[in-house]
């Protein structure tokens, strides 16, 4: 797919696969591993009309503590605060008898997305990983974070994984709000009133804009935004992916980005890794890219679950979207597409960081990088799980 070069075009593209176009008058600021609790529970203790979350995975700890604290704080102060979190990742019986006593308990609205008791299978597959919190309708969080200890820290031991995340003003909060605004009504919730969706000045330089995808049969809306992303890339493309197994088509676009010239890097999850079958497939993919010339390095110290892309000097992706089949076609995502160079100097720096902890994959004597039975058979297998084309 050819792209003519430059913002407009990119941006004409999007807004014909997505129905998005980036908008002007956004400040994003990158928020990387622990610091994320700290920056979410100052922006709920000033919340004046309402606080909104909806989670992949929140699980009784300190930071869920300090979190819940906030909340009830609020609270009784008569903010409005909703919360909605997957009974998958969170583990209901893990949250549920804790967390979600003292939300209720405290007058916080808590809701599961599709319990697990409808266990047919497109409602197994077919879960929120939307990371989001929204507070007065006028400031978003979103990345990869969970509501759990894996994420205190700085990403530098097996306990603490390595994260990236924003906090953006400016309208992409509405498409946000919107977002979770669906999934509230899908779990019995009411409509929000309008006060929920608030006129938003500009508040920056940066172009931005929410992509929220869900399981689709054909190609999602999270696979077109990336398609478009990579497309756009003249000079570099850099991503950082927590679970890398990608499809073929986008596999194919990465090769064909580095025939045209482009800086084709992936920085990939490690020997630190939660999911040994999916690091397994991850691996599945290395010997063709490498082959093609797409340089890959694997992070060391921890889990690596950033999920963003950086595109020459001027584009950037941060969101909860993995290069897997569940993220783009089972799951429901979401992901900040920013078009902004300070943002984009931003997710340089930590990718130059990152390599001081990674270790680069090469074709050796060694054999590393190349495709054994397993990982073609683990490839496989997450592939089917998710009902991959």
């Amino acid at each position: 797919m050819a792209l003519p070069p430059g913002f407009q075009a990119f941006s004409h593209a999007l807004y014909q696969s997505t129905c998005l176009r980036p908008q002007p008058g956004h400040r994003v600021d990158l928020v990387n591993n622990g610091l994320v609790f700290d920056q979410i529970c100052d922006a709920i203790r000033q919340a004046k009309e309402s606080v909104h979350i909806v989670v992949f995975i929140w699980r009784k700890c300190e930071p869920s503590d300090r979190i819940v604290e906030a909340l009830l704080e609020r609270a009784k102060e008569g903010v409005s605060c909703r919360v909605v979190v997957d009974p998958w990742g969170s583990e209901v019986d893990n949250f549920g008898p804790t967390v979600e006593q003292r939300l209720r308990q405290g007058g916080v609205e808590v809701h599961y997305f599709r319990p697990l008791s409808e266990r047919w299978l497109g409602r197994i597959f077919g879960r929120t990983h939307h990371k989001l919190v929204i507070v007065d309708g006028k400031v978003g969080f979103t990345g990869g974070f969970g509501i759990w200890k894996s994420w205190q820290g700085d990403g530098l031991c097996p306990t603490e994984w390595r994260d990236t995340n924003v906090r953006v003003e400016g309208p992409a909060v509405h498409d946000m709000q919107l977002a979770f605004a669906r999934m509230w009504q899908e779990c019995g919730g009411a409509l929000l009133p309008e006060s929920c969706f608030p006129v938003l000045p500009p508040r920056g330089c940066a172009h931005a804009g929410f992509i929220e995808s869900a399981g689709v049969s054909g190609i999602s809306d999270a696979e077109r935004m990336l398609r478009m992303v990579f497309a756009a890339a003249r000079e570099r493309l850099w991503i950082s992916n927590a679970y890398f197994t990608p499809p073929k088509a986008i596999l194919e676009q990465l090769l064909e980005k580095r025939k045209q010239g482009v800086d084709v890097r992936v920085l990939a999850a490690g020997p630190v890794h939660d999911w040994r079958i999916v690091r397994a497939s991850q691996r599945a993919t290395y010997e063709k890219l490498l082959k093609g010339g797409i340089r890959i390095w694997e992070y060391q110290p921890s889990m690596l679950h950033s999920k963003t892309v950086l595109v020459d000097d001027w584009l950037g992706v941060v969101g909860s979207t993995n290069l897997d089949a569940l993220s783009l076609h089972r799951m429901r995502e979401g992901s900040l597409v920013v078009a902004d160079r300070h943002l984009a100097s931003g997710l340089e720096a930590g990718w130059h960081q990152d390599m001081n902890c990674a270790k680069e994959i090469t074709l050796g004597k060694g054999g590393r990088g190349r495709t054994n039975p397993w990982r073609r058979f683990a490839r496989r297998v997450t592939q089917l799980l998710a009902l991959d084309r």
